[in-house]
């Protein structure tokens, strides 16, 4: 007996865990080399690009603080305003799709599947991407920005809404129901004062990406800093496009600290 249990030899992965690791291994160590192969890197670019970083730099020291006010103070404004109602406009529409989304509240499959559609449709396509649909729609400008925020804020806010209500503890719902009140009197009573901190934290993280994505957008003439910066760089105004990288640089610490004191107010 101690015999038998003196060779009984201790092994972690089974022998078919250990091949499926090792081919998961293999197939990465491929996906890497194929991407190398695929890359097209000039070495003599990759050599000289210290060098360039350098030169460019250099142009662009001392920064043009003289240039902040008027077209890019406006156009950073804009940007704020991208943000702020394209945040908006993405709730107004997210609310109710996150509501048909949540299987607890909405039991219909077919409205669950077409919600869950809309939702992963908005997050799927980049906020560039929707940006130069609406510029070929609406033009060039800060309302094709807008709208291209409030469309990918959809999947976002909605999905996060959709998956707190689905969190919600269901006693008080079940209280709700049972004295007969009315879907809207149970989503009031009931689910908003659960999700109320996760709403509001959802709200206030998206808003602070939307004043990021809101800040490239521009380089596709979507409005915003971001017409600016592309603006300066094909002037060649070095010094301008600094002062832009160091406003954008600001704006997105500024907001952190915006959104952080925020929470602790609200929540």
């Amino acid at each position: 007996m101690n015999t038998a249990a003196a060779s009984t030899t201790w092994v972690r992965y089974t022998p078919g865990q250990r091949l499926l690791r090792f081919t998961l291994y293999l197939l990465f160590v491929l996906a890497i080399v194929q991407s190398l192969r695929t890359i097209d890197v000039i070495p003599e670019f990759l050599y000289d690009a210290p060098t360039q970083m350098a030169d460019l730099l250099h142009r662009m020291w001392p920064i043009s603080w003289r240039s902040f006010p008027g077209s890019i103070q406006k156009a950073l404004i804009e940007t704020l305003h991208m943000a702020t109602l394209g945040t908006i406009l993405a709730v107004i529409m997210a609310v109710p799709v996150g509501l048909a989304a949540a299987h607890n509240l909405t039991p219909n499959r077919a409205i669950n599947f077409l919600a869950r559609l809309i939702l992963v449709s908005s997050r799927s396509i980049n906020s560039l991407v929707w940006a130069l649909l609406f510029i070929a729609i609406f033009g060039p400008g800060p309302l094709a920005g807008t709208i291209a925020i409030a469309f990918r804020s959809i999947g976002f806010i909605g999905k996060l809404l959709g998956e707190a209500i689905e969190d919600a503890q269901p006693g008080p719902i079940e209280a709700l129901t049972a004295t007969g009140a009315s879907t809207g009197a149970i989503i009031a009573y009931g689910y908003w004062p659960q999700i109320r901190p996760a709403f509001w934290s959802i709200v206030l993280l998206r808003w602070d990406i939307n004043v990021r994505e809101s800040a490239v957008l521009g380089l596709v003439g979507a409005g915003g800093i971001g017409m600016a910066l592309n603006s300066a760089m094909d002037l060649f105004q070095w010094d301008k496009v600094s002062l832009i990288l160091v406003l954008i640089f600001a704006i997105v610490i500024i907001a952190e600290i915006i959104i952080t004191r925020a929470r602790k107010t609200l929540l």
